[in-house]
């Protein structure tokens, strides 16, 4: 008989650090009996000077704690820019404390981590951030990029979660400028994890298929559409039938439909910006929800996978949902066998 276990297999390129663990049984915790649910969050990253944390990222964290405990939550996905405005500069940089342990401090946000580097991240040491991983229980964060497999509990269900460094891919980017990326530091590097990217994307036959960044491929806000990540991720995303793409870098909330595609945009951890100044470079029809209003004090997502569907769910720090969004479980498999 299957294990009720929800296990999760964390892989990266070899020679690189990966590990491998396991949750507890949900079901004897009683926190899950048959989805997995977790708190997406982007840009949370404090301030560099006292008192390290900015209100917004104050009262997300408490709203994500209550969300956490109300509708439950395995694990967060944590997706750059954690430090601003220049990153840690080591393992022992008081940055961790100050701007994360402190910060989230409920019971119910003393779960996994998993985390990626934003652009803010690169201008310091991400090395660091990778081996803060041996020294917190719940920071995970065991590559620049990743691959997380999941078994939604007491289903025949698979969720497989792909967490990328679009930094690494496209290059960094001046965070206060209308700037595109300007090209990765390493040809070299960038090509390796877009090879990666694109086997792992073959070889999935998960039921939900999601794929993890810090810039976004799709946005109206200040930063637009990443034109790097049209190029080289939108395409592989169709074309392996991914269900979404998650990410952060515009510090508001979006959600983007494309050829059955979610994109969410969960960048509003510790600033808000109503800027839509890219809105006409969005194709018509495709922006479902946007929220930058600074009066909501920040946000976040909330997603719960079944074995029937995904639910994305847009969560102010005042304590409203904002907008609900459903993605259906991958089909037709068998065409994406094609292209292997």
């Amino acid at each position: 008989m299957a294990s009720p276990l929800m296990l999760v297999f964390l892989t990266a390129l070899p020679g690189v650090l990966c590990y491998h663990s396991s949750f507890i049984d949900l079901e004897a915790k009683g926190s899950n009996k048959s989805s997995i649910r977790f708190l997406v969050l982007g840009d949370w990253g404090g301030l560099p000077y006292p008192p390290y944390i900015t209100p917004i990222e104050k009262a997300t964290a408490r709203m994500m704690a209550k969300t956490a405990s109300q509708m439950g939550a395995d694990f967060i996905l944590a997706l750059g820019d954690n430090f601003y405005y220049k990153g840690v500069s080591d393992v022992n940089d008081p940055r961790f404390q100050v701007t994360f342990e402190d910060v989230y401090t409920q019971d119910s946000l003393n779960i996994p981590w998993y985390v990626i580097a934003g652009n803010h991240d690169h201008a310091g040491n991400v090395l660091a951030q990778i081996e803060y991983s041996q020294k917190s229980k719940r920071w995970h964060f065991p590559y620049y990029y990743y691959e997380m497999n999941f078994r939604i509990p007491r289903t025949d269900s698979t969720l497989t979660i792909i967490m990328l460094d679009t930094v690494l891919l496209c290059g960094n980017s001046d965070d206060f400028l209308d700037q595109q990326p300007r090209g990765p530091r390493s040809s070299v590097q960038a090509n390796r994890q877009l090879l990666w990217l694109q086997e792992r994307l073959a070889k999935s036959k998960a039921d939900y298929l999601l794929v993890a960044g810090h810039y976004p491929v799709w946005s109206i806000s200040e930063h637009g559409p990443t034109d790097c990540l049209l190029k080289n991720l939108r395409p592989l995303l169709k074309k392996y039938k991914a269900t979404a793409y998650l990410c952060g870098h515009d510090h508001n909330l979006q959600y983007i439909k494309e050829s059955g595609i979610g994109y969410v945009v969960s960048g509003a951890g510790n600033f808000m910006d109503p800027d839509v100044r890219h809105r006409n470079q969005v194709p018509r029809g495709y922006l479902k929800f946007f929220n930058g209003d600074a009066g909501t004090l920040g946000g976040f997502a909330h997603v719960e996978v079944n074995k029937r569907e995904m639910t994305v769910t847009f969560i102010q720090a005042r304590g409203t949902s904002l907008y609900r969004a459903v993605l259906k479980k991958r089909d037709n498999l068998s065409e994406v066998d094609n292209y292997v």
